[in-house]
């Protein structure tokens, strides 16, 4: 099982980007997705998080700005973010609590992460 993160890039502020987070591999079930970022010098935060009935929750800082969805058929997540700003510059992971096929044990995965840089 693994978790592949893209989408990362480089834009001005006020600009949008859009990071997806496909799993791959024997899934039997995705249970919550979620989005975590770490800038230079800094913790790695949680930012958004999604659970298998489609219910979100976010950090303030990124409210109304960022939504995160998921295609259940694709095994995939996305973040759609807009009107970015430099203080969101930070490389972004996604997360995953996975249950393999012909396991009973749900573990939690995590994708590689991709560069979002926001330039002012």
């Amino acid at each position: 099982v693994q978790l592949q993160a893209s989408g990362g890039g480089l834009v001005q502020a006020g600009e949008s980007l859009r990071l997806s987070c496909a799993g791959s591999g024997s899934i039997s079930s995705i249970y919550d997705m979620g989005w975590y970022r770490q800038a230079p010098g800094k913790q790695r935060e949680f930012v958004a998080r999604i659970s298998i009935g489609g219910t979100a929750n976010y950090r303030d800082s990124v409210k109304g700005r960022f939504t995160i969805s998921r295609d259940n058929g694709k095994n995939t997540g996305y973040l759609q973010m807009n009107n970015l700003k430099p203080e969101d510059t930070a490389v972004y992971y996604c997360r995953a609590d996975i249950q393999p096929i012909l396991s009973r044990v749900t573990g939690t995965y995590w994708g590689q992460g991709t560069q979002v840089t926001v330039s002012s």
